[in-house]
């Protein structure tokens, strides 16, 4: 079968970036589909490139995006790609099956334009509950355009032979929309045991970065949007600025970054470094030399049903897992005994789990070796892959069942 797989963010393991849909399309490769992967990049030297990455067919669309960007000006990245998109989406020859992974939400309109036009079925995955999220947030707070977006969203998941949901707050989100609970699975984000371990330090690596080999060290990874409530983070460790003991580590990006800096500037943290953004391989020696992991969003309720690729790769690195969402991440920490839960409206609850982790190494390592395990047993890309290609086989023999009617 042959996959038009549309991903706008699409990453491979030698990019910063979420590399779920990487992972998938090498195992439905394996499967033996054939998998375009229909992308943007602003690298290009050319409105279009086309090249094969691991087996993958990619083709990519110029089209600007950054996280530094205005909202304004995302919007128009949105639309541009999903104007480009359906048109290359539609030139694409003998397309049996169209993944869309949001987000945006825009992302399922090139699917619907090959499913009208070609008569082409289309698996949806939702990565965030939009246009929830942006209303939640005050980014979307016209009337009229909450209630387009609300009947686009119905309208994508309604379209789609199937919906795959990245946390079990999402697959409730779509339910809630009028959607059968038997066209919906929850396949959530994906640890990665063989990039991730725990495992002796790189003690010169860590010299080179300016650490203190000998520190307690915290580390928050990924994007530093607003929803990602770092605010919360600065606020805690304020009360650890004095304690040299202790080192908090930052990598990644985002709009809010700047704006960071200027704070832990502004209150005197010493002992917080912003690293910037690495491919997989530096980024996972840089998290095992930390100790803890910190996974935050803002106080926002549909924020937790986040699914969020830091919390399974500090899974499989072993580490104890700081989170500050009351929803299933919550849940999953207390129940497998891997991390703390913390309070988003008490940042100085931060500081004294950060404090009492750092006095209590026993209490750390086995948190470290609980998420370890659950990431081997439970949600490693080899077991959630899987899944999903599984998801993609039963929709296929569906699609052929219908034709054969």
């Amino acid at each position: 079968m042959k996959i038009l797989y549309i991903h706008q963010y699409f990453a491979t393991p030698k990019e910063p970036g979420g590399t779920r849909s990487y992972w998938i399309s090498r195992k439905l490769i394996e499967e033996g589909h054939q998998v375009t992967m229909l992308a943007t990049s602003s690298k290009i030297d050319s409105k279009i490139k086309r090249i094969n990455i691991d087996g993958i067919d990619v083709i990519y669309l110029k089209v600007p995006y950054s996280q530094y960007m205005s909202i304004f000006k995302r919007l128009l990245s949105f639309v541009s790609f999903m104007l480009k998109s359906a048109r290359m989406a539609l030139k694409e020859k003998n397309v049996d099956l169209v993944i869309a992974t949001s987000t945006p939400l825009t992302i399922g309109f090139p699917a619907l334009v090959v499913k009208k036009f070609k008569k082409t079925p289309f698996l949806f995955e939702v990565r965030d509950l939009w246009p929830e999220v942006p209303i939640q947030m005050g980014g979307l707070n016209n009337k009229l355009l909450i209630k387009l977006a609300l009947w686009f969203e119905k309208t994508i998941y309604v379209n789609a032979e199937h919906v795959v949901a990245l946390s079990p707050g999402m697959e409730d989100g779509v339910i809630k929309r009028g959607i059968s609970p038997e066209k919906v699975s929850m396949i959530p984000n994906m640890s990665k045991i063989d990039v991730y371990w725990n495992r002796e330090k790189n003690n010169a690596f860590c010299m080179e970065l300016g650490l203190n080999p000998n520190s307690f060290k915290t580390v928050y990874f990924g994007s530093m949007g607003l929803a990602n409530g770092m605010d919360f983070i600065i606020e805690g460790i304020k009360n650890l600025k004095d304690n040299p003991e202790i080192e908090f580590l930052f990598m990644g990006g985002g709009a809010t970054e700047p704006i960071l800096k200027a704070k832990c500037d502004q209150l005197g943290i010493q002992n917080a470094h912003f690293l910037g953004g690495f491919g997989l391989k530096e980024l996972s020696e840089i998290v095992n030399l930390c100790d803890v992991s910190m996974v935050t969003f803002a106080d926002i309720p549909i924020l937790a049903t986040n699914s969020p690729n830091k919390l399974f790769d500090s899974l499989s690195a072993g580490k104890p897992i700081i989170v500050n969402s009351p929803g299933w991440t919550k849940d999953m920490v207390e129940k497998y005994e891997c991390g703390v839960f913390v309070d988003p409206k008490n940042p100085e609850d931060l500081a004294n789990q950060i404090t009492f982790l750092k006095d209590n190494p026993e209490v750390c390592k086995k948190m470290g070796l609980n998420a370890r395990n659950l990431a081997e047993t439970k949600y490693d890309k080899s077991i959630l892959c899987k899944e999903f290609a599984e998801v993609v086989n039963s929709v296929s023999e569906n699609i052929q069942s219908q034709h054969s009617k």
